[in-house]
């Protein structure tokens, strides 16, 4: 028998099952990782437009392996946002989870495409954040009385589409605030493709948010290598991706 602690399967590549609603690319007797597609909410909301969409809570029953208890999402990720997404398979684990989740000791990095230059090439944004509005409190600005918020970021690559110049970040939030990478960008003069919110794209038929959650590393065992995962970019992604110099 597979011992709590212990690796029960552990995947280092996608596993691309049609049976599973959405691709797995780890599993463990603790964990599980996925890659969430962009557009699907991770939690139940007001419906949109008098619509009710899908969300990931629908899809997790088919997550479970053999537990009795469906897994549950150990952190958050925006509805446009895809990539890897982090699964507790037990309450311990994610007890173990959210509390390393709170500490700052799960690296992060996500992929974006901005538009505009940044003039260095690596750094990084230290604006505190907070609510734009009492009412929508997902909505952010940066606020000099706000939360505490960094974000290091590093230029993969720059490039030009039809509206001017790209850039393709890879970025690390250092704090963990509401739509801290989108805001962060718009704030510095770049803001992300494809944002309706805090961008110029438009609300329907825009090429979809450019963020991805790219890489994941959860240090969760003591006498192991930290659990490393990483989620191909998705298909919106790709031209600009290769506007930017993304070989594949």
């Amino acid at each position: 028998m597979t011992r709590p602690d212990q690796p029960e399967n552990s995947q280092s590549q996608p596993q691309i099952d049609a049976a599973l609603p959405v691709p797995l690319l780890y599993r463990d007797a603790m964990m599980l990782v996925i890659d969430k597609p962009a557009g699907l909410p991770v939690h139940s909301g007001p419906p949109a437009n008098r619509r009710s969409i899908p969300v990931l809570t629908d899809y997790l029953d088919a997550l479970r392996f053999g537990l009795p208890r469906r897994p549950e999402a150990a952190h958050r990720l925006d509805k446009d946002t895809s990539g890897c997404l982090v699964l507790g398979r037990h309450p311990r684990a994610m007890a173990e989870l959210n509390q390393m989740f709170r500490d700052g000791r799960i690296g992060k990095t996500y992929w974006a495409i901005v538009q505009g230059s940044p003039d260095q090439d690596e750094g990084l944004i230290d604006l505190p954040l907070g609510r734009r509005s009492p009412e929508r409190g997902w909505w952010m600005k940066v606020d000099p009385a706000g939360l505490p918020s960094q974000t290091r970021y590093r230029v993969l690559g720059r490039g030009q589409d039809e509206s001017g110049p790209l850039a393709w970040l890879a970025m690390e939030p250092l704090t963990g605030r509401t739509h801290q990478l989108r805001v962060h960008c718009q704030a510095s003069g770049w803001p992300m493709l494809g944002d309706e919110i805090y961008g110029s794209a438009p609300r329907e038929s825009g090429p979809g948010l450019q963020l991805h959650a790219r890489s994941i590393t959860v240090p969760l065992y003591r006498k192991r290598e930290p659990i490393q995962a990483e989620a191909p970019p998705p298909p919106h992604m790709l031209a600009a991706l290769k506007a930017c110099g993304w070989s594949g």
